[in-house]
């Protein structure tokens, strides 16, 4: 005797919603329309983005694995309180050490497809006029995070880039404090950067990734 059994089909939910919805809290934070030390209601982001709290606390735990958010026992989740000028000069001599080194390295192993995603995300940067809005700025840096870590990635170094990948964005949270003007400057200097990748040129890479951090530095801390 055949018994039937039955069927069960898993319907998963598309990746693509939790990627949106770790944007739009992303985009809240990078914006100050959740200020640094600012309360997040999870019950709150459920009403306002109309999804159910799993992908909401995934993109929070995502979003504290980069150091944006904190999660405090009985109390819930926060934004991250505001570095001052003395923590955002020393992230920059961390990019100092390792950027150079990743640039470098990125000439030598990147990809050509990865190099062409390098190529769109600069010019998607360039195409963005922030004009004094911060929604607009939050857009840049989180472009810029993804520009940053891609050159990381393809260093082929994965420490490299664990270790960088928390450092952008509080680099660019800390710059909403005093305004939100994309230079071209900076464009300029990326578009150094993926030359001297792209022609596979290591120290040209690295020297360009160098006084690329060099410059942001100087642009950010006479801001401070």
């Amino acid at each position: 005797m055949t018994v039937a059994t039955e069927s069960r089909v898993t319907i998963r939910r598309p990746q693509r919603l939790g990627e949106e919805v770790y944007n739009a809290i992303y985009s809240q934070l990078m914006s100050l329309e959740i200020p640094p030390g600012g309360r997040i209601s999870v019950d709150a982001l459920v009403r306002e983005l109309g999804v159910s709290q799993t992908p909401i606390r995934e993109a929070l735990s995502r979003l504290e694995a980069q150091g944006l958010v904190t999660k405090t026992h009985l109390i819930g989740y926060t934004a991250t309180n505001q570095i001052d000028r003395n923590k955002l000069a020393q992230l920059y001599d961390l990019r100092l050490l390792l950027e150079p080194f990743a640039a470098g390295q990125a000439a030598e192993k990147m990809s050509d497809e990865a190099i062409g995603e390098l190529e769109q995300l600069a010019l998607d940067m360039g195409g963005i006029s922030p004009g004094g809005s911060r929604n607009a700025y939050s857009e840049f840096a989180r472009k810029d995070a993804a520009f940053h870590d891609k050159i990381a990635e393809g260093s082929g170094n994965e420490l490299v880039q664990e270790a960088l990948s928390r450092l952008y964005v509080h680099v660019h949270l800390f710059r909403l404090y005093y305004h939100t003007r994309a230079t071209s400057t900076a464009i300029n200097e990326h578009e150094q950067i993926i030359a001297a990748i792209r022609a596979r040129n290591s120290a040209d890479a690295e020297a360009a990734m160098r006084q690329h951090i060099l410059e942001s530095r100087n642009r950010f801390l006479s801001e401070a």
